[in-house]
Formats: structure tokens, sequence, C-alpha cells
């Protein structure tokens, strides 16, 4: 009898969840480094352009004067 109430109490403890906490953080992390990237890379193309309509904008305004 004490044999099988060791064998619970050992497989309680080995079912305990306290790590899946740390894993859904962790998931949740992925995610949002994942959209990052994405984002980046839709920003990366268009900034080059936006910035070469800025410079155009204030060398045009810098040739009026």
């Amino acid at each position: 009898m004490k044999y099988f109430v060791k064998m619970q109490i050992a497989l309680a403890q080995l079912k305990s969840k306290k790590g899946q906490g740390t894993v859904e953080y962790l998931l949740m992390l992925g995610v949002i480094v994942g959209v990052a990237l994405i984002a980046g890379a839709a920003v990366k193309a268009f900034m080059p352009e936006l910035f070469d309509n800025i410079k155009t904008k204030i060398l045009g305004g810098v040739g009026q004067m």
C-alpha cells in the first residue's frame, strides 16, 4: 500500500503544470517577434522612398530661396 501511495505522489509531481505558464509566455514572445520581423520588412521597403521624398522637398525648398 505504501508503495502505491508513493507512486501516486511521484506521478502527481511529474504531472505538475508549473512550467506551463513559461511555455505560454515563450509562445507569445515568438509570435510578437515574428510580427515585428514582418513589420520591419514592410517598413524597410517603404523607408527609402519616404526619405527620397523628404530629401527632394528639402532640396526643392532650398533651391527656391
